[in-house]
């Protein structure tokens, strides 16, 4: 998990995107990502926000812009992202499944 430091439009996509600069903690740092979220998201209300996203990808060239990490999202009933968000904070950078023995989620059985 991390935390949106800085937002600017990226003009050069095809359809409107933003380019993230987000703050993963001083494990992992700071990494950039591109993401096509324009339509439930504005800059201003992007930077400070929450944000889950996958690290371990190689980092891919998205127009002119290197992209590092992966932002998790779903679909909406149009098909835009909506961003995937902790209701709760956690350190950032933490990984999803702690290695070091903290908490770890509950899924309950279904059958």
């Amino acid at each position: 998990m991390g935390t949106v430091t800085h937002v600017e439009a990226f003009p050069d996509e095809r359809k409107p995107a933003f380019k993230l600069t987000i703050d993963f903690g001083p494990a992992m740092g700071v990494k950039r990502s591109s993401a096509q979220i324009t339509r439930h998201y504005d800059a201003e209300t992007l930077v400070g926000r929450p944000v889950v996203a996958v690290v371990n990808l190689p980092p891919r060239q998205v127009g002119k812009f290197m992209s590092q990490v992966l932002m998790i999202g779903f679909p909406d009933a149009e098909g835009e992202v909506v961003l995937f968000a902790p209701t709760r904070l956690w350190r950032m950078g933490q990984d999803c499944f702690d290695r070091g023995g903290g908490p770890r989620p509950y899924f309950p059985r279904t059958s």
